[in-house]
């Protein structure tokens, strides 16, 4: 079985997400959207609010599953006997930033890191853009699933 972990902190999910996650459905028997925790970021979702987000966005998709951890992501794998880190890319900073966290992982593990790059329509989305819409009062429903409500 090929799964795949999809971490981040998903706050919110953007379409690029979205979009990397239909798409890795075809390459993997399950993905894995792992919502890291981090005690030292301030987040505009809970965790709570952000899970609830994505298993209703992939509601009618079994091969996705939605968890929250802490710690590595490489034993998160080790825990789900994960095989793959599945990973988009939408830039070249993107490119180098997550070029560095694959390799150490490879070096700490056998975990193999497969990366997409994000659909040219949804490249310019990232969940700090999609905040600062929110923050200022904009149209953030272009940007996230349908899933997504600010209240």
């Amino acid at each position: 079985m090929k799964k795949a972990i999809f971490p981040g902190s998903f706050d919110p999910i953007t379409l690029g997400h979205f979009d990397i996650i239909k798409r890795g459905v075809s390459l993997f028997d399950e993905i894995v959207v792992a919502i890291g925790v981090n005690a030292e970021k301030k987040y505009m979702f809970s965790l709570d609010e952000r899970k609830k987000f994505i298993e209703e966005a992939f509601k009618d998709e079994p091969k996705v599953r939605v968890i929250t951890y802490e710690g590595l992501t490489i034993d998160l794998c080790q825990k789900e006997k994960a095989n793959f880190i599945l990973r988009g890319l939408r830039n070249p900073a993107d490119f180098e930033f997550e070029k560095a966290i694959a390799h150490t992982n490879r070096r700490l593990s056998k975990i193999e890191t497969v990366f997409l790059l994000t659909a040219s329509k949804t490249s310019y989305i990232s969940s700090s853009i999609v905040r600062d819409v929110i923050r200022n009062g904009g149209d953030y429903t272009v940007l996230v699933p349908d899933s997504v409500k600010v209240n």
